[in-house]
């Protein structure tokens, strides 16, 4: 893969300081305990009140403290795994380590700009752009001119998995803006706003990930070689990140959290047949063409 070396000290790093500031981010326990606050538009919130997600509100502490175990449990083992599978020149490798890279920039984000600032924000800044450059790295990486329907068997369902991709970007899209529109239409605080400034993870979905997830299942119905490297990343990076969203409908539930009927059955729906759409993927990419030294720009 080209920039290999650097793609390796960027997933190295990004490997070390997510397993400190996850396993902080869940053993933590420091503080007064929960309380409640007002804030400027004149809701009340319950603050969780200790560990690292002290000034969070118990629904964002709750949901970061689920995506730090996912992290342990699921980004941080798949990265390990698809880097040594890229090492060897796999092509599977090669996708997994892109889209897991995908997750860790999307959770960094979020953490840089929705979470209450604690001791380790300049830790998420770091790894919010190690994530940023590993994943920008390792999407140049790829030749389109190579990289065709001939990768893939002949047998790839592409109207499964690109109507798939089409049918979330739509549903996720509809479901923030079912939040978002009614509240500016009556005027009134959207639910989940809390003490915040304003909706950092519907504003990541609508603007990043509905328009690629709409983008990538057009092109793959298209048979496009860019929609099946597009696709592939997507599907990674949306396991992992709707395996964490499940985690935290667990969490929020537990901690006595409202969340919405739709989201309690969407997303784990989602997270099932995404992970099929994975193993379509997968089985269905030729390795014993030899990709792994050829499918990259040299």
């Amino acid at each position: 893969m080209k920039h290999a070396k650097l793609i390796k000290m960027l997933v190295i790093l990004i490997i070390v300081l997510s397993l400190i500031s996850s396993v902080y981010g869940v053993f933590s326990n420091q503080g007064p305990g929960q309380f409640e606050f007002m804030s400027v538009r004149g809701e009340t919130v319950t603050v969780q009140g200790n560990g690292l997600y002290q000034y969070d509100s118990i629904s964002i502490a709750s949901q970061a403290i689920a995506q730090d175990i996912v992290t342990i449990v699921v980004g941080i083992p798949l990265l390990i795994i698809s880097l040594y599978m890229s090492r060897k020149g796999l092509l599977k490798g090669d996708i997994l380590l892109t889209g897991t890279l995908g997750y860790f920039l999307y959770t960094y984000t979020s953490y840089s700009f929705l979470s209450m600032y604690n001791p380790f924000f300049l830790i998420y800044v770091l790894l919010m752009s190690a994530a940023f450059f590993a994943f920008t790295l390792a999407m140049t990486s790829f030749d389109l001119k190579k990289l065709s329907s001939s990768v893939f068997d002949n047998q790839f369902p592409t109207k499964f998995v690109g109507g798939f991709l089409l049918f979330i970007g739509v549903a996720v899209g509809l479901m923030w803006l079912g939040r978002i529109v009614p509240a500016l239409i009556d005027n009134s605080i959207p639910i989940g706003l809390e003490h915040y400034n304003t909706l950092v993870i519907q504003a990541l979905d609508l603007g990043f990930l509905v328009p690629i997830s709409i983008l990538s299942g057009y092109l793959v119905l298209r048979k496009n070689s860019f929609g099946y490297l597009l696709a592939s990343i997507v599907t990674v990076k949306g396991i992992t990140m709707l395996t964490a969203i499940t985690g935290m409908i667990i969490s929020q539930l537990l901690s006595g959290v409202h969340v919405s009927i739709s989201e309690i059955i969407l997303f784990p729906l989602f997270n099932v047949v995404i992970i099929y759409c994975l193993f379509l993927i997968l089985k269905n990419i030729d390795e014993q063409i030899k990709l792994g030294h050829h499918l990259y720009s040299e």
